[in-house]
């Protein structure tokens, strides 16, 4: 029993030390291709970035009306089935509000509801209010 758990370990030691011959992923083996940055230091920025495995951002800031940065920008990154994912988004005093084919869309509303929410802005204009 001993000699055997020897053994296996001597094994798994020799083992360890040879050399890892291995493939690596594309994500740990990228390099930066673009860096880009400009910043005037007054809220208005530009960014972009792009690195060898496809991974691409890019992003415009300006000042906001209530002090916040504005952005509106860009990202995409190779997807495993050989697509790519594509992003467009807006972020300001409205919020984030991204913009892709891959975001989930809702089903439409079915028509009795657009006749429900017009007959509650008819109350409401009438001064109709429900607690």
């Amino acid at each position: 029993m001993k000699l055997t758990l020897l053994v296996c370990l001597a094994g798994v030691v020799a083992a360890s030390a040879l050399p890892q011959v291995q493939e690596r992923h594309p994500e740990y083996t990228a390099e930066t291709l673009v860096d880009e940055r400009e910043d005037q230091g007054d809220g208005n920025f530009r960014y972009r970035f792009e690195t060898s495995n496809g991974i691409r951002t890019e992003k415009v800031g300006t000042p906001g009306s209530e002090g916040q940065s504005n952005m509106q920008g860009s990202f995409s990154f190779p997807l495993t089935d050989g697509g790519v994912a594509e992003f467009t988004y807006v972020a300001d005093e409205n919020g984030y509000q991204p913009s892709s084919d891959l975001l989930p869309v809702p089903p439409p509303l079915p028509p009795h509801v657009h006749r429900l929410l017009e007959i509650a802005d008819e109350q409401r204009a009438q001064g109709i209010t429900f607690e």
